[in-house]
């Protein structure tokens, strides 16, 4: 009886009490900052499934539905149970070149950040601390950045959360790269197979360049209630977009039925659906009759090890292959409907739009100003941006800066480090900046000591410039003649889209214009 009353007791009295080994309870003070520290950590513990909300952006700051803490988490503790890995793609030959001396996770974005941090952030918002990046070209950048921007604070003592880059190797088992998404996980199964022996039941697969921010507990939530497969996020589109996408049929429980790739005419008629059985409101299900794949899945463990292993061993992709196999041997496929704001940004033109976006606050869709569900990136403990009697509009300065008296920035992305001169015009472009600051002394050693950054006097207009770029004084990147495509890597650019891309660590002479 002496025992239920202390643990009773120690019950009603709460964490400012402990009980010794000799059966007493003592009161102990704790101060206010470690009751702060103590509730944070009850409600870190207890972090929930929270239903979405629909992201709404008013002059550039978010209002997006966060994750909620407080409330059960009914899909488990998915930091021990659900495994991100994020398809960092192939050679990146839509943002080439951009992906010329990096993998395409570790493109820059939104002048602080890179395209890897918007998935990862989103999970250890949703408490998956599990996470790899597959890759095999250029991943050293992707990998310092992983490395020195997460792992010091995702994994600890009593966790084993970790960020990691897991690039195509070739093993006694396996000779051959990457063949596809499916190839690469299957090629890595062996690993994901450890994860599953320590308590891991569904596999959270994601893309490496789109830009949204999701809590995955619901998705994940959704998965488990189901008891589907595999579950897929789909986002209802209109009849003028549809057919740009992979769209799925599904029946009236959410259920997938039947998949079209890029369908027209007729073939996307009978795509159409009903959206509001998953959960769309009434208004949105009219004018967005059509459920478009995103290229983010969950599948349960066993079913994916089934379908890789045994079922499609030769099968390379997910989205054209595994998922539609997996239905038709009879697996449970449900669709997951995502209201928020979702871009995918694997081409130039879509990078450059979508990153333009940022500093529009009537365009603007997605927000890094968001302190429920941060987008986090590495600490580089940079200086503030010094502006010396410039007129700048609508744009984002990042971290570090110069830009010096007389220039004119507008509808534009200066990225961290970035030093532009005296009377410049930088007109609805991108500058990725520098990844080091440079002496003078330093610059003795460059041949013709052009400086890094951008010259006095020079234009650049609907162009992206990456990092470490050297252009001259009284320059002009404007392509004047309205060019589409060219290729003139050994002058330093390349034209896609109509839009000029300055090639990382290039030098531009003074008084080019393109």
């Amino acid at each position: 009886m002496a025992l239920k009353m202390r643990a009773s007791q120690r019950q009603a009295l709460g964490s400012q009490t402990f009980v010794c080994p000799h059966g007493s309870v003592v009161r102990k003070a704790v101060g206010s900052k470690a009751r702060a520290v103590s509730r944070q950590a009850q409600v870190v513990r207890a972090q929930a499934v929270s239903t979405p909300v629909e992201t709404k952006v008013a002059n550039g700051v978010s209002s997006s539905g966060a994750p909620a803490a407080g409330v059960y988490d009914s899909a488990g503790d998915i930091s021990k149970t659900v495994l991100g890995i994020i398809l960092g793609g192939g050679a990146g030959t839509r943002l080439y070149p951009l992906t010329k001396k990096r993998a395409k996770p570790a493109v820059p974005l939104g002048a602080n950040y890179r395209l890897i941090d918007i998935p990862v952030s989103n999970c250890l918002n949703s408490n998956v601390t599990k996470i790899y990046c597959l890759t095999q070209f250029n991943s050293a950048s992707l990998n310092r950045h992983l490395s020195q921007a997460y792992n010091s604070s995702v994994g600890g003592y009593n966790s084993r959360g970790f960020v990691e880059v897991l690039a195509a190797s070739q093993s006694s088992a396996n000779k051959s790269w990457f063949q596809g998404t499916a190839d690469a996980v299957r090629q890595y199964m062996w690993l994901f197979e450890e994860a599953v022996r320590e308590g891991v039941d569904d596999f959270l697969i994601l893309s490496g360049d789109h830009l949204y921010r999701m809590d995955y507990r619901e998705f994940v939530r959704k998965h488990r209630d189901s008891g589907a497969a595999i579950t897929i996020a789909a986002l209802p589109c209109a009849e003028k977009e549809a057919s740009a996408f992979g769209l799925m049929k599904i029946d009236e429980a959410g259920v997938v039925v039947d998949f079209a790739e890029k369908p027209k005419g007729e073939a996307l008629t009978k795509m159409r659906v009903d959206t509001s059985v998953l959960g769309v409101d009434p208004a949105t299900a009219a004018a967005k009759p059509y459920i478009a794949s995103m290229g983010i899945y969950v599948m349960s463990a066993k079913a994916l090890r089934e379908l890789l292993l045994n079922r499609m061993p030769g099968a390379n992709d997910f989205g054209n292959e595994v998922i539609p196999g997996a239905k038709d041997a009879g697996y449970k496929v449900q669709a997951y409907a995502f209201k928020g704001y979702w871009e995918d940004i694997g081409t130039v033109e879509a990078f450059y739009n979508a990153n333009l976006a940022l500093a529009d606050p009537e365009k603007a869709q997605f927000s890094f100003y968001d302190k429920d569900a941060p987008i986090y990136t590495m600490s580089r403990f940079l200086p503030p941006s010094k502006v010396l009697d410039c007129d700048v509009s609508m744009s984002i300065i990042g971290d570090g800066c110069v830009i010096k008296a007389g220039s004119k920035i507008s509808n534009s992305i200066i990225g961290i480090r970035s030093l532009i001169g005296s009377d410049c015009i930088i007109d609805s472009a991108m500058m990725m900046g520098s990844d080091y600051y440079e002496t003078l002394e330093e610059c003795e050693y460059v041949p013709g000591c052009l400086p890094m950054g951008v010259g006095d006097g020079s234009i650049i207009r609907r162009a992206i410039v990456d990092k470490n770029a050297r252009i001259g004084p009284k320059c002009q990147i404007i392509n004047k003649d309205g060019v589409k495509e060219a290729n003139r890597e050994e002058q330093g650019f390349v034209i896609k889209d109509g839009i000029v891309v300055v090639i990382k660590d290039s030098h531009i002479p003074a008084g080019t214009i393109i």
